[in-house]
């Protein structure tokens, strides 16, 4: 069994707790306008891994990683799932805490709940419409993971990008959390400002930036936005 891996990030703070690996995993079915990794897009492209191979990579890494762990990012990790199983396998096997960053996906083999501690779950709006337009795809496959994730109840972190012009308002940020609220298993809602630092990838592979005049999202804002 092989994977497809984009890259391995360290000593990350910024996804799930602690100090982390993160592991981007090829291949996604959005299309983000605000996407800062479309180098991952395309599925079987990037370095070719088996799970102990990956897994003995982030072994290289476990005294940095003892307080936080391992994130499987992308793209889109739920794109290969029985890869992912594996690995997710031998990491708890060898006391790593496991993470997902995904925008949700029907799981084909729900087993792979059991071997993740935290789900960072990518909220990109939150109805049809504007999801559509944000992404080119509908909401159904995000509504059925993040329920599936509350009957399993398995710890979610929500995690939503702001935008200047787009959901950079209070209005906003209020449904946000009234759609939410029912949710048990949401345990932290993230809000995390646009950046630009991406652009140059679009460039790079010839594909047009859909937010091209959209400034950098105001830091003291988002912050004054997530309290």
């Amino acid at each position: 069994m092989i994977g497809y891996i984009s890259k391995l990030e360290t000593m990350s703070t910024v996804d799930g707790p602690g100090i982390r690996v993160t592991v981007f995993m090829q291949g996604c079915r959005l299309r983000c306008r605000f996407c800062h990794n479309p180098e991952t897009w395309l599925e079987k492209k990037g370095n070719i891994y088996t799970p102990e191979e990956l897994c003995n990579t982030i072994l290289k890494y476990k005294n940095y990683i003892k307080d936080g762990g391992v994130t499987f990012s992308g793209g889109e990790p739920l794109l290969q799932q029985e890869f992912l199983l594996e690995t997710l396998k031998l990491c708890k096997e060898n006391d790593i805490h496991t993470c997902i960053d995904t925008a949700g996906m029907p799981l084909q083999n729900q087993e792979i709940l059991t071997y993740i501690d935290l789900v960072l779950l990518d909220i990109k709006a939150l109805n049809d419409e504007d999801y559509l337009k944000m992404t080119g795809k509908n909401m159904e496959s995000f509504w059925k993971f993040l329920n599936l994730c509350e009957e399993k109840k398995k710890d979610i972190w929500i995690r939503q990008v702001i935008i200047p012009d787009i959901n950079d308002n209070k209005e906003y940020i209020l449904k946000l959390k009234q759609v939410l609220k029912p949710y048990q298993c949401v345990k932290k809602i993230e809000l995390l400002p646009y950046h630009t630092m991406g652009i140059y990838k679009y460039k790079e592979l010839g594909i047009p930036y859909q937010l091209e005049n959209t400034k950098a999202m105001d830091k003291r804002k988002c912050e004054e936005l997530e309290k």
